[in-house]
């Protein structure tokens, strides 16, 4: 893929029309990796730069689908601490009678986030 004749402004701009291409493919349409490859060498890269190309897109998906999760398991944690703390404060003033606050909102969103965030951490 190498041409002396293109100025490597042209090179970054090809390099990023190949890859948004890869990505489209092997993340935003789920084809499989050799799908994407076999598009990649049909596109005129070789056997090798494609392969290189799809092994550096999936690198680069999973440590976003990680870094997600993570922030899912972070934040849905904290909203259902948050959620399960201000019920149990609140129900603890009115243990001699009163009103009290069942914050089942935070605590169902948190819940559902850390699930999301579990499962696609160990998926």
């Amino acid at each position: 893929m190498e041409n002396q004749n293109i100025p490597q402004e042209g090179n970054d701009e090809i390099v990023k029309q190949i890859y948004g291409y890869a990505v489209e493919l092997l993340v935003n349409q789920q084809k499989p990796a050799y799908e994407v490859r076999n598009a990649l060498i049909q596109r005129g890269l070789d056997a090798e730069t494609a392969a290189i190309v799809v092994k550096n897109v999936e690198t680069e998906a999973s440590k976003a689908k990680q870094s997600q999760a993570d922030k899912d398991i972070l934040f849905g944690s904290l909203w259902l601490a948050g959620g399960t703390i201000v019920t149990v404060v609140s129900m603890s003033s009115a243990s001699g009678g009163g009103r009290y606050i069942i914050t089942w909102g935070a605590i169902l969103f948190g819940a559902i986030q850390l699930i999301k965030g579990l499962v696609n951490k160990f998926s």
